[in-house]
């Protein structure tokens, strides 16, 4: 591959070069439309533009039409009110997919000269998720980005060769923004514009190409099931993965399905990378990273992605081997006090997830008279085996007695929610208010809706029944079962889309109970309303296997 350096990328080249397709753009319009973007940007007077687009082209368009004109280029995490409100005044101009807001095409005008981006006048601010309080503007000179992604090329360039470039993060944070557009840029490689954030639409867009590259976040790779075509997506030459720690079960069934690891990276918006590992617990630090520890034990990270003589304090414990290469040891801003004795929440967590019923673990303080701990969990699958055969309560105390050889009696949980999968977001974080709303509300009684199609009167809907449901623990303590009761009920509520309003139940016929319904089964539920007999026909199965049916009398309430 032909290597442009990013401050070059405006100059024009001795080849034609794609950049990406549908529709297809090559490196030649790219620069034109930058160019004419530069000019409108200047002719309004433009010195400071926030930048928010889905489409990886029009954003990279976007950044190098701004730094020709000198404009200093925010990207917001996202275009919600309260972001909008919160840099408002430190911005002339919004560019983005909203109506509203000017787009490229508005902004198009006499094209400037191409010429080289200065590396030290050139910025950008890239603003933090928010997902662990108030969002946090940092600044970085183009320099700093040019430094990474030469970095990058020299690590893994021989590797990815021609590999057309696929990712499932955005581009509005320093992962995807690297990863996805600016590396991809200057080593000359394809990429795809959207962002595909579902393992069905990564392999859909690795199909189309012989070569092909993953970036992706833990979030996803673990919702990476049987269901693709491994075989064919073996040619991948790199998965990498960034935003949170992948779990180790997660990375060796990458391993197993496409031969190689995944290939993890540590860093952060305010430090760009800072290490990455591979097949081992030990993090790498990249070669223009420079590493020690505070007195209080917490990374230190100085490098040429920071600005020059920053060092970086971070809030990460580690230790560091001999040979340079490091490991985590938890977020010293995660330790809490309970009654006075100081409790690391990344050690329980570890603790937890070393159970084998366990596949991640997520711990977090309640507030409330007594402070306390909760405890949100995905089981694995020999977990999963044990709450149906032995029930909730079972299931948790074996957990709080492998938790007591780790801690004292105070840490251990006092609530416990059992996850289908933790929730983060789509930059693979793990939000506190959405952690909070988990364990604060009751556990409920809802399925989870996976997928839903529609044909006239009739309804489809694949179904996840959640491990925690309320109903299970006296239906039965000791072997939870889904209650008949309760799958009439589902199939009610969901059906209304198809029911009339005001529609009451009125009795059953021919109802059939063939299997049982277990914590963690995932349902194929069928629905269709015969409005002339004022019936609601329902149906689930598992596997294909029949589970219950029946057909729902309905009437119309009473004005």
């Amino acid at each position: 591959m032909s290597w442009t350096p990013l401050h070059h990328l405006l100059r024009p080249l001795d080849a034609p070069r794609q950049v990406t397709e549908h529709p297809s753009l090559d490196h030649a319009a790219l620069c034109q439309q930058a160019l004419r973007l530069a000019g409108g940007l200047q002719q309004r007077g433009i010195r400071r533009l926030a930048l928010h687009l889905e489409d990886a082209a029009e954003l990279a368009i976007a950044l190098l039409g701004a730094w020709r004109a000198g404009v200093e280029v925010l990207l917001p995490a996202d275009l919600q009110p309260h972001t909008r409100s919160r840099w408002a005044d430190q911005v002339d101009l919004w560019l983005t997919d909203l109506p509203g807001d000017a787009n490229l095409a508005s902004l198009s005008a006499t094209p400037l000269s191409p010429a080289d981006l200065d590396l030290e006048r050139c910025r950008i601010s890239l603003c933090t998720s928010g997902s662990s309080g108030e969002a946090k503007r940092i600044d970085k000179q183009l320099r700093q980005l040019h430094n990474e992604v030469e970095a990058l090329e020299q690590l893994w360039g021989e590797r990815l060769g021609d590999a057309w470039i696929i990712g499932s993060v955005a581009t509005q944070h320093i992962y995807g923004l690297l990863f996805r557009v600016l590396w991809p840029l200057c080593a000359g490689r394809g990429f795809e514009r959207r962002q595909w954030p579902f393992p069905e639409d990564l392999q859909r867009a690795s199909r189309a190409h012989s070569a092909f590259a993953w970036v992706t976040s833990p979030a996803l790779l673990k919702r990476m099931g049987e269901n693709l075509d491994w075989p064919a997506l073996r040619s991948v030459r790199a998965v990498f993965s960034s935003g949170g720690e992948l779990p180790l079960a997660a990375a060796e069934q990458l391993h197993q399905r496409l031969g190689q690891w995944p290939l993890e990276i540590l860093g952060s918006s305010e430090t760009g990378g800072i290490a990455w590992r591979e097949d081992d617990a030990l993090w790498q630090p990249f070669a223009d990273v420079q590493l020690s520890l505070g007195q209080d034990g917490a990374l230190q990270i100085a490098s040429a992605y920071l600005p020059a003589g920053h060092l970086e304090h971070s809030a990460d414990a580690a230790e560091i081997a001999s040979d340079g290469r490091f490991r985590l040891l938890g977020r010293l801003d995660r330790i809490v006090k309970l009654e006075e004795k100081r409790i690391s929440l990344p050690l329980l967590e570890q603790a937890l997830d070393s159970h084998p019923w366990v596949s991640e673990a997520r711990l977090l303080m309640l507030a409330g008279a007594r402070a306390s701990l909760a405890a949100l969990l995905v089981l694995s699958p020999a977990g999963l085996h044990a709450l149906r055969n032995g029930g909730r309560r079972a299931l948790l105390a074996t957990l709080r007695e492998h938790l007591s050889g780790h801690c004292e009696a105070i840490a251990l949980p006092r609530r416990w929610r059992l996850l289908r999968q933790l929730p983060y977001s789509a930059q693979g974080k793990l939000p506190q208010a959405a952690l909070q709303a988990i364990v604060q509300a009751p556990r409920g009684m809802a399925p989870e809706v996976l997928e839903q199609q529609r044909d006239a009167d009739q309804l489809t809907l694949r179904l996840a029944v959640s491990a925690d449901l309320a109903c299970f623990t006296g239906h039965f303590p000791q072997s939870p079962v889904l209650p008949g009761v309760v799958q009439i009920d589902w199939a009610i509520a969901l059906a209304a889309p198809l029911l009339p309003e005001a529609q009451r139940f009125a009795g059953m016929e021919v109802l059939k109970f063939q299997q049982l319904v277990r914590p963690g089964d995932e349902l194929d539920l069928a629905l269709r309303f015969d409005a002339q007999r004022g019936k609601l026909y329902f149906t689930y199965t598992c596997d294909g296997r029949a589970c219950s049916s029946g057909r729902i009398v309905l009437e119309a309430t009473c004005a």
